[in-house]
């Protein structure tokens, strides 16, 4: 796999060809998908909005996270990455949005949310999203490493695949 900062680079020539942009909300990555795509030169022409959301009182407040869905479903769930894309899209105004929520460790985890385990929402501003789950192994510094590398090269697929609306 390509490294995170290749990816960073790709995406942001993906999102300049397009004349898109793209938002990041993030939980236990902690700024680590913003800090890479801001790491690339220029990327102010498509990154805008980077935001850290820990806490669940952080993805209430500043995406819109319903207080139901972090009750029923939990803050690392597929509800809860559509509605942080679904907040971070329509706050940023920005075409792209990708949301990440997990388990980092080494402690944390439950036998239906073990450590490593990290739901991704991707979502675009003609409102569609999807949404998966991946299980990562290693230790806290690998889990999130390969939660960048996956978001970043996933959202790369999902824009080129992408027909241009103009």
């Amino acid at each position: 796999m390509e490294n995170i900062e290749a990816l960073a680079r790709r995406l942001g020539e993906a999102l300049r060809a397009r004349g898109e942009t793209v938002a990041t909300a993030e939980s236990c990555t902690g700024g680590m998908i913003s800090a890479a795509l801001t790491d690339i030169a220029g990327s102010s022409d498509w990154f805008g909005y980077g935001f850290v959301t820990y806490s669940n009182q952080a993805k209430q407040d500043m995406l819109g996270v319903r207080v139901e869905t972090l009750a029923a479903a939990g803050a690392v769930s597929e509800r809860t990455v559509r509605e942080m894309a679904a907040g971070a899209l329509r706050r940023a105004g920005a075409h792209w949005a990708v949301a990440v929520s997990g388990v980092a460790g080494p402690g944390g985890g439950s036998p239906d949310k073990p450590v490593g385990m990290v739901w991704f929402a991707l979502a675009g501003a003609g409102g569609e999203c999807e949404a998966f789950v991946c299980h990562f192994d290693g230790d806290r510094a690998a889990v999130r490493r390969q939660t960048v590398e996956r978001a970043l090269s996933r959202l790369i697929a999902r824009i080129e695949a992408a027909p241009l609306v103009v």
